[in-house]
């Protein structure tokens, strides 16, 4: 089947890309080139409705009809910083921020309050688009946040991020590892069965 992701983050594309062996799976730029989709909703589900949605019309009206496209929203959310950075966790320290930038704006809130280590949690709606029909599902995954970046592995917020039962960050432990119960993941998994069903 063919599959076409609603995303220009290249992490998340190689993740899916490992998630999803199976399948074909490309970047709707391979298609269609850039385009920017304003994430403007104001939760997860919003914001991966609006950009499958935009991405499933675009291929519609240039004629590729047998396709699912899927899109993800995801991000971290610290319950003492009032859930932020949450939906704006890719432009956290503003826009075309880098991973460095977000993760240096995250540190220096947490050193604010005095924080070395705090609970937080990875949110991940998927919407998926099919036959011009919407499907979402959810993932979570739960931890604490340090200030500081330990390890390579993995993108975004990973080497600031400890998750329940571990003593390192998802940016130490191999990416094998986290596939087993990331955010990302888990919701995958439920995609994965509405596909079953609607196929």
């Amino acid at each position: 089947m063919k599959i076409v992701l609603a995303s220009a983050n290249k992490g998340k594309i190689a993740e899916f890309q490992k998630l999803m062996p199976d399948d074909e799976v490309l970047a709707f730029s391979e298609i269609l080139g850039q385009i920017e989709i304003d994430e403007d909703q104001d939760s997860f589900k919003g914001n991966a409705v609006k950009k499958a949605r935009t991405i499933y019309d675009l291929l519609i009206e240039r004629g590729i009809k047998d396709v699912i496209v899927i899109s993800d929203d995801s991000g971290i959310s610290v319950p003492v910083l009032n859930n932020a950075p949450g939906i704006y966790s890719a432009r956290y320290a503003g826009l075309n921020a880098s991973d460095k930038d977000n993760n240096e704006k995250l540190k220096s809130e947490l050193n604010n309050l005095g924080l070395e280590k705090t609970p937080a949690f990875y949110t991940a709606c998927i919407a998926l688009v099919y036959k011009n029909e919407v499907y979402t599902v959810h993932g979570w995954m739960h931890g604490d946040v340090i200030n500081k970046e330990l390890g390579e592995n993995g993108f975004g917020y990973d080497p600031m991020f400890i998750p329940t039962g571990f003593d390192k960050t998802l940016g130490e432990l191999p990416s094998e590892v986290k596939k087993e119960f990331s955010h990302r993941s888990k919701a995958l998994k439920l995609a994965i069965k509405v596909l079953e069903v609607i196929l």
